[in-house]
């Protein structure tokens, strides 16, 4: 059995929505492809936002990452289904890396 539970996931991630909007999550389904989807970023080889002991599953951290808050499931605005709390920090590591791309191009 999952734990946390789908129920104490869906809670989870819709505790920051306003009373009276629309949750960000209404389904299982959802929390399977963002758990999913961050699973992979791990295996890829991206750190865990939460500790992670000897064999501990990719997917069982990204659970234990969106159960403690670590990981956050956006709407459907044409943006990722999942945005670290640290994006910013990405992307400006994104536009360096594209910058120097484009000095070496130059060169």
């Amino acid at each position: 059995m999952l734990r946390p539970s789908y129920t104490d996931l869906i809670n989870v991630v819709n505790s920051e929505v306003e009373p009276g909007e629309q949750p960000v999550v209404q389904s299982r389904y959802s929390i399977v492809l963002a758990t999913a989807k961050r699973a992979r970023q791990i295996i890829a080889g991206e750190e865990p936002m939460v500790p992670a002991g000897p064999g501990k599953k990719p997917l069982s951290v990204a659970v234990q990452e969106l159960y403690m808050g670590k990981v956050k499931i956006v709407g459907d605005d044409g943006e990722e289904d999942e945005e670290k709390e640290n994006a910013a920090g990405e992307a400006e590591l994104s536009s360096e890396a594209a910058e120097a791309a484009d000095a070496e191009k130059n060169a």
